[in-house]
C-alpha cells in the first residue's frame, strides 16, 4: 500500500491544489478533500470520516492543511489516525480570530449574542453560535507537526503560532514577509524548500 498525501484548502481553496504537492512526495499517493461544511463541526465530521476510510487503504497519512483546514483537521481529532502534520499558515486559534474580527468590525459580545450572526464589511459573517461552541471545545492535537506561517500573517498573531507550537511540541518556520496566504513565486518557492527540508 502507498502511503497517503492528504491536503486540506483553507476557505477559497480546493482539494486541485493538492497537484502542487505531488512532485514533493515521489512514490506517495496525494490528493485533497474539499469540505462542505462551513462550521468546525461539520467540517470535522466530514474530514473525520473521509480520513478513517483512507486510512485503512494506505501505509500511512502524510496531512497538508492550509489556514482554516487546520483547525478544521484538529477539530476532527484525526491526530491518531496520521503520520505526520505540515500546518501553513494555520488557523490555531478559532476564537481568538473570531474576538479579533469583532473588534475590526465593532461588534460586541452583547450584540453578537443578540442578533446570533453579524455579516462583516470584509466578508465574514460573525456567528455566536460559532464563538460558542469553539470555547467549549477546545481542540488537542497530538500528531508531529511542522508549522509554516509568514511574518506579515494578518489573520495569526506569532504569539498564537509560536505558543501553540511550544505547548504541541511542533516546529516553526518563519518566512520573513511571508503573507497569510503563501502565493506568489518567492512564497511558494519558500514553501516548497521547507518541505523538501522537512520530509529528508
Amino acid at each position: 500500500m502507498k502511503e497517503l498525501v492528504l491536503y486540506i484548502p483553507g476557505r477559497g481553496g480546493s482539494a486541485a491544489e493538492s497537484g502542487h504537492y505531488a512532485p514533493l512526495f515521489p512514490g506517495c499517493k496525494v490528493t485533497g478533500l474539499d469540505c462542505r461544511g462551513a462550521t468546525p463541526w461539520e467540517a470535522g465530521e466530514e474530514i473525520r470520516s473521509a480520513v478513517e476510510k483512507l486510512r485503512s487503504k494506505h501505509a500511512g497519512i502524510t496531512l497538508i492543511a492550509n489556514s482554516i483546514g487546520a483547525f478544521f483537521g484538529m477539530w476532527a481529532g484525526i491526530d491518531g489516525l496520521v503520520d505526520r502534520a505540515f500546518f501553513i499558515s494555520p488557523i490555531l486559534d478559532l476564537e481568538r480570530l473570531i474576538l479579533d474580527m469583532m473588534g475590526w468590525a465593532h461588534v460586541t459580545e452583547e450584540e453578537l449574542r443578540d442578533k446570533g450572526e453579524i455579516p462583516t464589511n470584509f466578508g465574514e459573517t460573525l456567528s455566536w453560535e460559532v464563538l460558542c461552541r469553539v470555547r467549549a471545545h477546545p481542540v488537542r492535537w497530538e500528531a508531529p507537526t511542522e508549522i509554516l506561517y509568514g511574518s506579515n500573517d494578518n489573520l495569526t498573531t506569532y504569539e498564537t503560532v509560536s505558543a501553540f507550537a511550544e505547548a504541541h511540541g511542533a516546529g516553526l518556520t518563519v518566512m520573513e514577509g511571508g503573507e497569510h496566504w503563501f502565493h506568489t513565486k518567492e512564497q511558494m518557492r519558500f514553501l516548497d524548500a521547507w518541505i523538501r527540508e522537512k520530509t529528508k
